[in-house]
């Protein structure tokens, strides 16, 4: 539903090409609640259902400047458009060599959690439920926890790991594309960069009364999206990983078909302005931003 909302809705019209594609029978994918086109839909925080859903950018060779994984408030999602066109214009400026640009691709990825407005880090809390199944199965392994000592006390104490135990979902995304420079689409392992949180996930839209927002039917047992045995599997992987088990399906082998992933992908247009332009000038740019310019992010001897 974000995407059908401004200021989302404007910048996916005015600057990308959009398109998407089915990934229910990957892998990696999780599932997820089924509902009609015409049925209720609700918000949720941001990066709520990776496994189900990852938002791509791409320049036109199919490179991928930025990935989103699961829901993305529609304010937030404009916000991380306008980085990707950043990072379009390091990945296009023939001054620079590939060398240069993972350099400020990695620097770029990394300052822009400090630029992210309080609010959309408010927004980006992991799902209690998604913190809870982090601390379970991969307490000692999972860059989502930022205080492992904290987490493990809180399942401890009464399995409800405390939310100040674990990164913000911008803050996990941001770190997690800062290891990712310029990758075809094709090479991108979705399988762990989406990796975190319960594999199967529902708001149970049409469950919800639009007026009161009051629950109005019970609908767990109602259609999925997805292959539960899949699910199944993704948590048996990491119940035996957080065992010392060794597993048939390794983490690093669920991204090989990751060529098929969910995305719409954002394409850059030519021209000296918007989208395709190389100007590095303090001026505000056409997305109301204060563009400095990047070389001076890099390092020097």
């Amino acid at each position: 539903m974000s995407l059908s909302q401004e200021p989302a809705y404007t910048n996916l019209k005015s600057y990308f090409v959009c398109g998407f594609t089915d990934i229910t029978n990957q892998s990696y994918a999780g599932v997820s609640g089924r509902h009609e086109r015409q049925g209720n839909a609700t918000t949720t925080s941001n990066g709520a259902g990776p496994h189900n859903l990852q938002l791509f950018m791409l320049s036109p060779d199919g490179t991928v400047l930025h990935c989103l994984p699961g829901y993305w408030d529609p304010r937030d999602l404009a916000q991380e458009m306008k980085f990707a066109w950043q990072l379009n214009k390091v990945y296009t400026d023939t001054s620079l060599n590939r060398g240069q640009k993972n350099q400020l691709f990695k620097q770029m990825q990394l300052a822009h959690i400090n630029q992210h407005p309080v609010q959309m880090s408010r927004r980006s809390h992991m799902q209690g439920f998604d913190q809870q199944y982090e601390a379970q199965y991969k307490l000692d392994s999972s860059d989502t926890i930022l205080d492992t000592k904290l987490a493990k006390a809180g399942m401890e104490e009464s399995g409800h790991p405390p939310g100040q135990a674990f990164k913000t979902c911008d803050v996990i995304l941001h770190e997690r594309m800062a290891k990712r420079p310029f990758m075809p689409f094709q090479r991108f392992d979705v399988a762990n960069y989406s990796d975190y949180g319960k594999p199967r996930y529902d708001k149970n839209e049409d469950g919800i009364d639009a007026h009161s927002g009051r629950m109005i039917g019970e609908h767990h047992d109602g259609p999925t999206i997805g292959d539960q045995a899949t699910a199944d599997r993704i948590t048996a992987e990491h119940k035996a990983h957080a065992n010392g088990e060794k597993t048939q399906h390794e983490a690093g082998q669920w991204g090989q078909n990751s060529a098929s992933a969910n995305n719409w992908s954002g394409q850059s247009g030519a021209g000296g302005s918007g989208w395709g332009g190389h100007n590095y000038s303090s001026a505000k740019s056409s997305w109301g931003y204060e563009d400095a310019h990047p070389k001076k992010m890099m390092k020097t001897k």
